[in-house]
């Protein structure tokens, strides 16, 4: 049973606190100091720093201490001074968070109260700071002071700031943007550096940390894609964004925006022409999974295990409290659109909407609500302790024995009780809703990959799958949903995508170094043009997924080629293409049919089915269809293939300027590891040219005759630049003729009789051997 207000936990640091309050004059037997003192340190600190506060409290009541606080803030807008409106806030903060605190632990407050106060403070430092920031800028401009409510700008509360739920020590989530028509200022000419500047020095106001302490941490990351882009944007682009790139997590983030301050108008505006994509009206089935997968990322199955209490996280973790504000938020998204009564902001409100339009037991939700007030309440003490912004209960038995304490239980084992019932009935509802749809989790835990907050359960599941960096891979699929390569760039890659993380991931664990095989895959989603049929094709035919995971953590030379090539996953559906590896009969052919059109055209092909070819040979090698000594009789097959293939084009090229040379013969003889069909993908050829002529035939019979000897080489150097030359398709092979009688001195192609000759009487025994 809860007691209000709670025993000290530390009775010494209360006398250690009462003690130095006496010193400044202040004296009270009051029973909540004992509590507030002996199970607060920070709160202590704060008495003794503001004693006139602490006194005032006890004689009108924590609203009129409070209300004075906010009146000390708002005030700031005429600040003489940044160093003067900086302190003001802050002590304007000591003395709210002073009385808010002990009116919660006095239990004069509850938890809807506590949050709505520490609202309203936080409005009244945003607004007071934008309008001193607003003022100093007209006055750098040479300007008169622009009123807030006409200056264009408008910041945006988000999150449990913009529901007015915010908590004790909690950051604030804000995004500003400006009507670019309205906005007064500019910066060289650009409304959007003036904008940019005002809104870091709301930053700056607000979150650095003085002598005096701080007001507000400011979180901008809720932004349109907070990544890439300025801390202010304007309307028209944020619009923009949200249209085309926005993602169903921003949409529940949105439920909650309100202007907090700046313009009003343009803060309506804003949200008015954001409302379509907020509330759908219709959504097809893929929207739906969508959403509701936002639910599924988190581990949340009945039963699964015992929850520990101690370093147990009550925000994130199981049974906590995002899985509330998640249960009722994705079913707003989804009906949102249909029920305008749907549409409401903080999350008890959304839970008792929920019941009013049929779609939540009314049990359900007062369990619900019971829960989450109690989860905020620890929030708030574990909070309060220090000032931390914290929801992990302590690791250690005397930090839980201490929060319990704090949180009026009679016992650690009463409060680890409490708690776990708590937990697991929140975590029971949780797993119910869309129980009948797929899960997309892993076996290990989370994958959360929305919002812009790590999920440290998400980090830990990648971890235990076997990613050595964690963090690049959340990321970089984080970079993925933000449509930030062409793939994502459509709503409907980034709804199948959400779908398929959990089993892309698992895929590609399972390769020797799934961290190098996220890379490459990364690279080759990179290198899509469209992200749609890939996944469409991953969930038709979840084989193919593997299949591309076992070829992206194989070899780097695949999965670059792949990265570059994306076009050859059209050949990975033939059936055809992993049964076996090609014969020569079937390589010739292939050849035939796509090595057609212009000399250039003819290059370019061959690149490309020779390409193609090589990479067949290395995916069936990885898939275990070919044997590995296989291989190097496979890619001489390829290699003979494309110089067989390519000798006629070349001469047919060469005999159009010199004709032909009658009854001559001509042949490639291939030598090291070709000749010895040992080759491997990255082989360059060893070749020899040797040319046979009639007696008594001097010259070729064409336009420009030339001599047998320089007919063949230059034969043989247009075979060897159709071989060697970089095209727009890239190159085929490095060509060796360092085998040819007298090495790199000899002539490119020579005659059999001199060939015959040489190696009869003055070749060396290596040059036998090579033979």
């Amino acid at each position: 049973m809860l007691r209000v207000p709670p025993q000290a936990f530390d009775p010494d640091r209360v006398a250690r606190v009462k003690e130095a309050l006496a010193e400044q004059g202040f004296t009270s037997a009051e029973p909540l100091l004992d509590a507030v003192f002996g199970n607060s340190p920070f709160l202590g600190r704060l008495a003794q720093r503001e004693v006139g506060a602490l006194g005032e409290y006890f004689a009108a009541g924590p609203q009129i201490v409070l209300n004075a606080a906010i009146l000390l803030a708002q005030a700031v807008a005429r600040a003489d001074s940044e160093a003067v409106a900086m302190k003001e806030l802050r002590t304007a903060k000591r003395r709210a968070a002073l009385a808010i605190a002990m009116a919660d632990i006095a239990g004069d407050w509850d938890v809807n109260k506590v949050t709505a106060e520490l609202t309203r403070f936080a409005d009244a430092c945003v607004g007071g700071a934008l309008r001193f920031l607003l003022r100093s800028q007209a006055a750098r401009s040479g300007m008169a002071e622009v009123a807030e409510e006409a200056c264009g700008l408008t910041v945006l509360a988000m999150g449990k700031y913009g529901a007015f739920e915010l908590n004790y020590s909690s950051d604030i989530d804000l995004v500003a943007f400006y009507d670019a028509e309205k906005f007064p200022f500019a910066k060289r000419g650009d409304p959007r550096g003036a904008a940019v500047d005002i809104v870091r020095g709301l930053v700056k106001l607000l979150s650095e940390a003085t002598g005096d302490g701080y007001v507000f941490r400011v979180d901008l990351r809720l932004r349109p894609d907070a990544g890439a882009t300025q801390v202010a944007i304007s309307t028209d682009a944020a619009l923009d964004y949200y249209e085309a790139m926005g993602q169903n997590w921003e949409r529940a983030a949105m439920i909650k925006a309100r202007p907090c301050a700046g313009d009003p108008e343009t803060g309506a505006q804003f949200l008015s022409g954001l409302r379509p994509f907020i509330w759908r009206r219709y959504l097809d089935f893929a929207a739906i999974e969508d959403i509701q997968s936002i639910k599924r990322q988190i581990h949340a199955h009945v039963g699964h295990g015992q929850i520990a209490v101690a370093g147990h996280n009550i925000k994130l973790g199981r049974g906590g409290i995002r899985e509330i504000e998640f249960f009722a938020q994705t079913q707003q998204l989804i009906l949102g659109g249909r029920h305008p009564g749907l549409r409401v902001p903080s999350t008890q409100g959304a839970l008792e909407a929920l019941v009013g339009e049929g779609r939540v037991e009314a049990p359900v939700a007062v369990e619900l609500k019971r829960d989450y007030r109690y989860l905020r309440m620890l929030e708030h003490r574990l909070q309060m302790v220090e000032d931390q912004q914290t929801h992990s209960v302590p690791g250690s038995a005397e930090g839980v024995a201490h929060i319990a304490c704090f949180m009026g239980h009679d016992s650690a084992a009463d409060f680890a009780a409490e708690l776990t019932r708590v937990l697991e009935n929140v975590q029971g509802h949780y797993a119910r809703l869309f129980e009948s749809g797929p899960d997309l989790v892993s076996a290990e835990g989370n994958l959360v990959f929305t919002g812009v907050e790590e999920d440290p359960e998400t980090l830990k599941t990648l971890t235990a799958m076997g990613f050595g960096y964690p963090a690049h891979v959340s990321a970089a699929i984080r970079g993925w949903h933000h449509g930030r390569i062409r793939a994502m760039a459509s709503q409907r890659a980034r709804e199948l995508l959400t779908k398929l993380i959990p089993v892309i991931l698992k895929a590609l664990a399972g390769a020797a170094d799934p961290d190098v095989a996220f890379t490459q895959f990364d690279r080759f989603l990179s290198s899509l043009p469209s992200g749609v049929q890939l996944f469409s094709l991953f969930l038709a035919r979840p084989q193919f997924l593997d299949l591309l995971a076992r070829i992206v953590g194989a070899t780097p030379r695949l999965a670059n080629y792949l990265a570059r090539n994306p076009v050859i996953m059209d050949a990975l559906l033939d059936a055809d293409y992993l049964s076996r590896l090609p014969t020569r009969a079937e390589l010739d052919a292939a050849f035939a049919r796509t090595v057609t059109g212009s000399y250039e055209e003819e290059l370019d092909a061959a690149r490309r089915f020779t390409r193609e070819a090589i990479f067949r040979v290395g995916v069936q090698i990885v898939e275990g269809v070919a044997k590995a000594d296989e291989a190097g009789p496979a890619l001489a097959d390829i290699a003979e293939c494309v110089i067989a293939g390519l000798l006629p084009r070349v001469e047919e090229e060469l005999a159009a300027i010199a004709g032909h040379i009658p009854g001559a013969g001509f042949t490639v003889v291939a030598m090291g590891k070709l000749g010895g069909r040992e080759m491997t993908a990255s082989s360059d050829l060893d070749l020899v040219f040797v040319y046979d002529v009639p007696e008594g035939v001097e010259a070729s019979d064409g336009a420009k005759p030339l001599s047998p000897t320089l007919y063949f080489a230059r034969l043989a150097q247009r075979l060897i630049a159709a071989l060697t030359t970089a095209t727009a398709a890239g190159t085929l092979y490095e060509v060796d003729m360092r085998l040819r009688p007298t090495g790199n001195k000899g002539p490119v192609a020579v005659s059999l009789k001199s060939f015959a000759e040489y190696h009869a009487s003055e070749s060396w025994t290596w040059e036998h051997m090579a033979l």
